[in-house]
Formats: C-alpha cells, sequence, structure tokens
C-alpha cells in the first residue's frame, strides 16, 4: 500500500464524506492542526474531519494572527495535510486575500489542493484573529459579491464554500442576522458564526438560518465554553476546535525543556509527556515506506 504521504491527493472522496455527513444527524468535530503529523493523531483518534486553522499556522510560523501569511504558504502547507489523511480537511481561507478577483484565485487553489471545505470571513483584508479587538468589516453588498465568485469559481460542488461573519463585535446581533441572512441568499453551503458571546445568540442565528452553522469552541476568547451536545441540540454542524492542540503542544515542550535543561534526558518526567519512538514512526508510516523499500529496491536474490 502507498502510505498517503506519497500518493497523488484524492479530493472527492473526503469531501463526498464531509457533504454526507453534513446532511446527517449529529455534529462534525474537527480539531485545529497545522501540519501532517497533527492530522494523523485526529485521524487515529476517531474524529470526523480535521481543521487546518489559519492562525494556528501564522502561530507555527512565528507571526500573530494577523494576516501577515500569503496564500501560497497557507496552501503548500495543505496540501501536505490533505495527503497526509483520508479524513475531509476544512481549510481557513481568511478574506480570499484580497478583493474577489483574488478570492477567484484562491478558491481554485485551495481547491486543486483537496480542501473539503473552505471558509471566507468578511473583514477587511488584511484581516485580524476573530477574537482579538479592533476589527473592520467589508460592506454587505462587497461580501456578498465576494461570494457569488466564490461560487462561481469552483468546480466541484461537493466542495463546500462556507460563509464567515465576525460582525457580532462590530455591528452585533442586528448586524450578524442581517450579513447570514445575505450570505445564505447567494446560496452558500454553511454559516460561521465567528465570537458569539453566549448559547443563546447561536440558537437565535439559528432560527433565523435554516442553513448549517460552524461554530469556533475554545476556552480562553469571547465565547464562554460551550458543551459539543449543546450545539449539536441547535443545528450546529460543524465545530472546530482551532488553538486546543497548538497551545497543548506549546505547554508539553515548555515543560520538556524545564526537564531537559536538568540534562534528565530519559528520565521519567520527560518520558510521561513523550510519544514513544516506536509509536511515533507507526503514526508517520515508517512500517510502509519499509514494505516498498523491500518490494521496489531490493533485487531479487
Amino acid at each position: 500500500m502507498i502510505p498517503n504521504a506519497l500518493r497523488s491527493v484524492a479530493a472527492h472522496g473526503p469531501r463526498s464524506k464531509l457533504k454526507v455527513m453534513m446532511a446527517g444527524d449529529g455534529v462534525v468535530r474537527a480539531p485545529g492542526v497545522v501540519d501532517p503529523i497533527a492530522a494523523r493523531l485526529v485521524e487515529a483518534a476517531g474524529f470526523e474531519a480535521i481543521y487546518m486553522t489559519g492562525g494556528g499556522l501564522s502561530r507555527s510560523l512565528g507571526f500573530p494572527d494577523i494576516g501577515l501569511l500569503t496564500m501560497t504558504e497557507i496552501i503548500d502547507r495543505l496540501r501536505f495535510i490533505v495527503r497526509a489523511t483520508d479524513l475531509p480537511v476544512i481549510a481557513d481561507a481568511d478574506t480570499g486575500y484580497g478583493n474577489a478577483l483574488n478570492l477567484v484565485r484562491a478558491v481554485a487553489e485551495f481547491e486543486e489542493a483537496g480542501a473539503a471545505a473552505i471558509h471566507i470571513e468578511d473583514q477587511v483584508t488584511p484581516k485580524k484573529c476573530g477574537h482579538y479587538s479592533g476589527k473592520e468589516l467589508i460592506s454587505i453588498g462587497e461580501m456578498t459579491k465576494k461570494l457569488d465568485a466564490a461560487l462561481a469559481a469552483r468546480r466541484d460542488p461537493d466542495m463546500l464554500i462556507i460563509a464567515r461573519t465576525d460582525a457580532r463585535a462590530v455591528e452585533g446581533m442586528d448586524g450578524v442576522r442581517k450579513r447570514a441572512l445575505a450570505y445564505a441568499k447567494m446560496g452558500v453551503d454553511a454559516i460561521f458564526f465567528e465570537a458569539p458571546e453566549s448559547l443563546a445568540e447561536i440558537k437565535q442565528l439559528r432560527e433565523d438560518s435554516e442553513l448549517p452553522l460552524l461554530i469556533n469552541a475554545f476556552a480562553g476568547g469571547k465565547t464562554p465554553p460551550i458543551k459539543v451536545g449543546e450545539l449539536a441540540a441547535f443545528g450546529v454542524k460543524i465545530v472546530i476546535f482551532p488553538s486546543q492542540l497548538q497551545r497543548v503542544a506549546l505547554r508539553a515542550m515548555q515543560f520538556g525543556l524545564e526537564i531537559l535543561k536538568t540534562g534528565d534526558v530519559a528520565g521519567a518526567e520527560i518520558e510521561k509527556l513523550s510519544m514513544s519512538f516506536k509509536d511515533r514512526d507507526l503514526l508517520i508510516g515508517l512500517g510502509e515506506i519499509s514494505q516498498l523499500e523491500t518490494r521496489y529496491l531490493r533485487e531479487d536474490s
């Protein structure tokens, strides 16, 4: 068997899988990742999808989440993540990296790279993290034109186009409702309601719009902690967890570095934090590579 990392992108299967899940009961849970090995962990843990987080990717490259990465930097990482897993990958396409024409190209690039879904937000370019202060929005008219362009640009109707609105912090719930209804009329597949401040607000938007909702669930931002079961009860179809894995990994590395400074490189404390050498190699598919070496690189005697 050819390992995922060495195969060409097979996007149709994961896209169809996500579309079926969106039409069914339950909620799609998508932890945020920034690299292929984390994507493998998410798949092994039994989640339904993977979220390629733009904010997490920015931070992994040493930048805050304020729109400093280019589209090509995002797409390059997306290709590696898509190849590493059979799960659908929901990708953060920010604002589409400019105006409607920039977005047309972005849709083509994300689609070619294998994304099962992308979300596009209504902030000005460059954007900010949805839980930062000082966000600015483009007009409803400009955003609907951008969504119209995005929908026309996709070639595979199974790739979902999700409209994100950051209006809660700028225009209040009235703005969220107006924008969500306008975006829904364009024919997008779901609405990403960013940074709601209560479960009641999510329920309100769900009652106003028949479209499926995507909600960003994590601790520390503007949205209070909400359990996935509560969101599912209100018809939320996708829940992303953008930053949790990265923050856990960063804290674990801090602990590991404290131990390494003592010189105890193989002690019990650091082993508690560590995946074993063997398990790491299994996760990354070394056994499959070894089988290929036996089959293709060694001549029969």
